[in-house]
C-alpha cells in the first residue's frame, strides 16, 4: 500500500537491528499508511528473524548491516535507523563505516551513544538521537528526540512523522535531555510496572484473587492517568482533592512518605540517568 503522507512519499527507511522496537516502528509506519512496505528494509543476523519480518510485513531483510545501509544510500530521502542494544553499538558502527552517504540521515534509538560519536564514525553530520519507550510497541509511547544542527527542516519533519508511528514525539533542545528522557520516560514504564505489581500483591494480601486485584489496579491506574491529563491540574492538587483529614488516603500517604517513596523514585531516576551516561562512555 502506498503512503498517504506526502512527507514520506519518497522516503526509504532501513533498520539496522530489527528487534522489538524496530518492529514496532515498522508496524506503526505500515499501520498508519505513512509508507509502503517497499520503502522499508532492514538487517538482522538471524535468518529465522529475517524470514519472520519479511512474511509478516512484506519488507526486505538482509543479513549484512553494511548491505542494508548501502541499499538505500542513493535513495531519495533515505534514512538509516540504528536500533541495536548499546553493547552492540561499537560493532555496528564499524559495520556501517563507509556505507552512509556524507549527506545521509542517521537516526539512533540507542541509549548513550552521542551524536558526535555517531557523526564522527559514520562520516555524516546529519544525526538524530531519539529515545522511545515500551508503550511505543502499541503506538501509545512518547519519544524524546533531538538532532544535529545540520539536519534540515524537511528532514526534521520526516523524523516527526516517523516517530508518530510509535505514539507522541517531543523535541528536546539539548542532547543531555535524551539521557534524561532515558531515565524518566524510557525507563519510566519499569517504575509503573513495579508499582502495579506491588499494589496487586497488596490486593492479594488483603484477600482478593490475583485476577481481581490486577483488574482493580490496572483500571485505577488507567483512569487516574486519564483524569490527570484531562484536568490539567498538578498531581499534588489532584492528591489533595481526594485526601480527607484523618481518612484512609491520609493514612496511606503518611506511610508512603514515611517509607520515603518519593526519595526512592528520585534516586532510581537519577541512577538510571547516570547509567545512560555511562553507557555512552563505555560502548
Amino acid at each position: 500500500m502506498g503512503s498517504e503522507n506526502k512527507e514520506l512519499n519518497d522516503v526509504h527507511f532501513t533498520f539496522i537491528g530489527c528487534g522489538v522496537m524496530a518492529e514496532s516502528m515498522i508496524a506503526g509506519l505500515l499501520r498508519k499508511n505513512l509508507v509502503g512496505a517497499e520503502q522499508i528494509s532492514g538487517s538482522h543476523p538471524r535468518a529465522a528473524r529475517r524470514r519472520e519480518l519479511e512474511e509478516k510485513y512484506g519488507v526486505r531483510m538482509l543479513e549484512s548491516n553494511a548491505e542494508a545501509a548501502e541499499n538505500v544510500r542513493d535513495a531519495t530521502g533515505s534514512a538509516v535507523i540504528i536500533a541495536v542494544k548499546p553493547q552492540r553499538m561499537s560493532r555496528v558502527l564499524r559495520d556501517l563505516k563507509g556505507s552512509i552517504a556524507h549527506d545521509g540521515l542517521v537516526i539512533s534509538i540507542v541509549a548513550g551513544s552521542s551524536i558526535q560519536r555517531i557523526s564522527s564514525e559514520l562520516g555524516t553530520e546529519r544525526v538524530v538521537r531519539a529515545m522511545p519507550n515500551t508503550p511505543s510497541q502499541i503506538g501509545a509511547g512518547i519519544t524524546a528526540w533531538t538532532c544535529s544542527d545540520s539536519v534540515l527542516d524537511h528532514e526534521r519533519d520526516r523524523v516527526k512523522q516517523l516517530l508518530t508511528a510509535l505514539g507522541k514525539e517531543l523535541y528536546v533542545e539539548t542532547e543531555n535531555m535524551i539521557d534524561m528522557a532515558t531515565s524518566l520516560s524510557a525507563t519510566g514504564p519499569t517504575y509503573i510496572f513495579m508499582v502495579m505489581e506491588a499494589l496487586t500483591d497488596a490486593g492479594v494480601h488483603l484477600g482478593f484473587s490475583r485476577d481481581m486485584a490486577k483488574e482493580l489496579v490496572l483500571e485505577t491506574m488507567l483512569g487516574s492517568v486519564k483524569f490527570a491529563m484531562e484536568s490539567h491540574k498538578h498531581p499534588a492538587e489532584l492528591r489533595n482533592m481526594v485526601t480527607s483529614p484523618g481518612g484512609t488516603r491520609a493514612e496511606a500517604i503518611y506511610h508512603m512518605e514515611k517509607g520515603t517513596l518519593r526519595t526512592v523514585l528520585s534516586k532510581a531516576v537519577y541512577a538510571a540517568y547516570r547509567r545512560a551516561v555511562d553507557l555512552g562512555q563505555k560502548n
